[in-house]
């Protein structure tokens, strides 16, 4: 019993780690979108730069992708221990009192965002590695923000992405304060920490939406 339970902990600060990692990264992956609706040149730029600089390709990015493959497999083997652990299961689950939704259906969302990643890496990464090394086009460092606004254009993949963003804020308004909880975390300043982690659960996945928006409403006349 005493292996079982490190091997939990273990997992859950694995989780733990792996999600602090992945939200650091949607952070900066923001910072670089937002350039897209002020700063269109900054934008082309700053994506250049990700996408031809060599420790960003052949380093960060496969950690970036390791990553997302821990923390989801971690989280999937903790959600089938969790519910194996449940010698007694709720006749009638009533209302938020013994959890909130969020916390009861982190592997809904998180599966949904996993598919959204997919999704995302087919729009995005996969045409850069087909531009590049498949069909072997010159490197032209102005042609970031064009392709973009082109992706935004189908009102069904804007719906699917104010969706998907919707449910990475349900994901995150649970996930990041627990991170850090796993992490023990808990004094004096966990009063800031709820509250920072709540604003970035709110206000980081309404600006991605907002982003896919904008450029539905505003594309590129030819």
């Amino acid at each position: 019993m005493s292996g079982l339970m490190k091997s939990s902990i273990a997992r859950k600060v694995v989780m733990a780690l792996s999600g602090l990692f992945l939200v650091f990264f949607l952070a900066q992956h923001f910072t670089i979108n937002i350039t897209s609706v002020i700063a269109p040149d900054v934008f082309n730029s700053w994506s250049h730069f990700m996408g031809y600089n060599p420790l960003v390709q052949y380093v960060l990015q496969p950690i970036l992708i390791a990553g997302v493959i821990i923390h989801f497999v971690v989280g999937f083997i903790l959600e089938v221990q969790n519910r194996k652990a449940r010698s007694v299961k709720y006749v009638k689950f009533d209302g938020g009192a013994n959890a909130p939704w969020v916390s009861r259906n982190m592997i809904i969302s998180g599966a949904v965002v996993l598919a959204f990643i997919g999704l995302h890496m087919y729009d995005f990464w996969v045409h850069e590695m087909a531009y590049k090394y498949i069909e072997a086009k010159p490197e032209d460092p102005t042609r970031y923000y064009a392709e973009t606004v082109e992706k935004f254009e189908p009102i069904w993949r804007v719906v699917l992405y104010v969706i998907s963003f919707a449910l990475l804020s349900l994901h995150l308004l649970h996930g990041f304060a627990s991170s850090f909880q796993t992490m023990g975390l808990n004094n004096k300043y966990s009063a800031g920490i709820q509250v920072f982690t709540k604003a970035f659960a709110i206000v980081i996945p309404l600006g991605f939406a907002f982003i896919a928006i904008y450029h539905h409403l505003n594309p590129i006349t030819h």
